[in-house]
């Protein structure tokens, strides 16, 4: 894992952490300079997320580029919008400059959690976008006192000039820290949006939007639920928010380890689980100001143990439109903090006890967990990790995701989605069949040859045997041959010892023959 990448990502997410929230300290300092009331200069916030929410779908047409190109796009955009915004003369200039300066926030965590999984180790993919959040989870400890301090002791203009200068530092280490990680695989204009057609994606979505704006509902009222309903001095919660924002820096790291271990719509899911107890807690048991700061700190740390998850479940369920999926989560986000402030609204609105601000936070947390448990336990495990697999890996099991709508609902695209499945299917029983064919056929060569080699040993053992056969012959030939000498030696001395005996009894009867003539003559 390149740690340098990833702490260049995570400067990113701490300046717009520190854009979006220093709002929330500035909304009277810009009534008091625009000469607006304060539910105007409200409109302020609103602007910046409805450029978060249109920069989710624009980045589409910046498919085709590097994703580190347009990561310093996206930063270079960012910049230009804070220093438009510090230098607006008047209120609706500062709405437009909010405006342009939200464009690249959820684009940013989009393209900043595709590059944070491949800078990251196999396996390791949550942890890396865990690392890369952390920046906006620590903008939450100091973001909003330091731009409240800041308006008050000089001007609400100020926190914006440290902003563009952080803004700065930040596309210089994303120049010279973050490697090419590469492009991501363009499936045309439409081909971004396939990956709509399958409930997959639409659980995560809904899980991000219901259980952000649960929390959020206690988040936005913080204040008032401290003091009016725990009893918690006034200054005590400027402490209070400090120690929430650093749950938030502790619990976004510890999710993204056990995302590592287990699967992320599983860890999202119990943290889900976490929150809607939590929140029941504070509307129960809220009065009492230690359990209640507790809770609200537990609550607050929930959030961005959920965030991380998330965002990686949606780049695991947006096979061939991972910008915009990862886009469309922050614009998720951001819809549940709107959402959750309204809905935390209503019992102020209708003079109910602020008890219910977290009772209905609890619902609409309820809401987020339902959906993560269908997420979990009906899709998640058709997707691989980004980490482990190419982004077209991922196109099976969207398919294979979508075999769970029943026919019978209308779910659009869905027959023409597993149409699509099956003759991929079909296609990929085609090559495995070839390729089972060329593996006989070189078994077939492997045993020949094999055959062939075998008949050659045997070949030379048999070669070796007659040689060794003709080698004995010889052998044998050989003794028969002295032996032959032998005996004829033999015959050779008999024959002459025969001689020598025929000479002598030739002589001896000649002798006798004399003797009888001789006697003969005599008588």
């Amino acid at each position: 894992m390149l740690i340098r990448g990833l702490i260049a990502l995570a400067f990113g997410t701490l300046g717009l952490g520190i854009a979006e929230y220093v709002a929330m300290g500035l909304l009277p300092y810009w009534a008091e300079d625009f000469n607006v009331t304060i539910a105007q200069s409200g409109h302020a916030i609103s602007s910046y997320a409805l450029g978060v929410a249109i920069g989710a779908f624009f980045i589409i047409l910046l498919r085709t580029l590097k994703l580190k190109t347009i990561l310093l796009i996206l930063i270079v955009v960012h910049i230009a919008g804070n220093v438009l915004t510090a230098f607006a003369p008047t209120f609706e200039t500062m709405l437009a400059s909010r405006f342009i300066a939200g464009l690249p926030h959820g684009a940013y965590f989009g393209v900043g959690s595709i590059i944070a999984q491949r800078l990251a180790a196999k396996g390791k993919g949550t942890s890396a976008v865990s690392i890369m959040i952390a920046g906006m989870t620590v903008s939450n400890i100091f973001g909003v006192p330091l731009g409240t301090a800041l308006a008050h002791s000089m001007s609400w203009r100020t926190i914006f000039y440290i902003v563009i200068c952080w803004g700065v530092l930040v596309l210089l280490s994303a120049i010279f820290w973050i490697r090419d990680v590469g492009k991501i695989k363009d499936t045309g204009f439409k081909g971004q949006f396939a990956f709509l057609r399958n409930p997959a994606p639409w659980w995560v979505l809904a899980a991000t939007m219901f259980g952000n704006a649960g929390i959020f509902c206690m988040h936005s009222y913080i204040s008032p639920i401290l003091t009016d309903f725990a009893g918690i001095p006034l200054g005590a919660v400027s402490a209070v928010m400090a120690a929430m924002g650093v749950c938030m820096v502790i619990a976004n790291l510890v999710s993204g380890r056990l995302c590592d271990r287990y699967t992320p719509g599983k860890v999202a899911f119990v943290c889900q689980c976490l929150a809607v107890v939590v929140l029941l807690c504070i509307a129960g048991l809220g009065t009492n100001p230690y359990l209640c700061i507790i809770c609200a700190c537990i609550a607050a740390g929930l959030l961005f143990a959920i965030s991380s998850p998330e965002q990686v479940s949606i780049l695991r369920v947006a096979p061939g439109g991972l910008l915009l999926g990862a886009s469309m989560v922050q614009a998720a986000f951001n819809l549940g903090n709107a959402m959750g402030a309204y809905v935390g609204g209503i019992p102020f609105d209708y003079g109910m006890s602020i008890r219910w601000v977290t009772g209905l936070g609890a619902a609409l947390a309820l809401l987020g967990a339902i959906s993560l448990f269908i997420y979990f336990k009906r899709h998640e495990h058709l997707f691989k990790d980004p980490t482990e697999a190419e982004d077209e890996v991922n196109q099976d099991a969207m398919a294979q995701s979508a075999a769970f709508v029943q026919p019978s609902l209308d779910y659009g695209m869905t027959d023409e989605l597993m149409y699509e499945y099956h003759m991929r299917k079909a296609a990929e029983y085609a090559a495995k069949i070839e390729a089972a064919k060329a593996q006989a056929a070189a078994a077939k060569a492997e045993a020949e040859l094999k055959l062939a080699q075998q008949e050659q040993e045997e070949a030379t053992k048999e070669a070796h045997s007659a040689a060794q056969a003709a080698q004995q012959l010889a052998q044998q030939v050989s003794a028969a041959g002295a032996k032959v000498e032998d005996e004829a030696q033999v015959l050779a001395e008999a024959t002459k010892e025969a001689a020598q005996a025929k000479a002598i009894g030739e002589a001896a009867d000649h002798g006798a023959t004399q003797d009888e003539a001789k006697a003969e003559t005599k008588a």
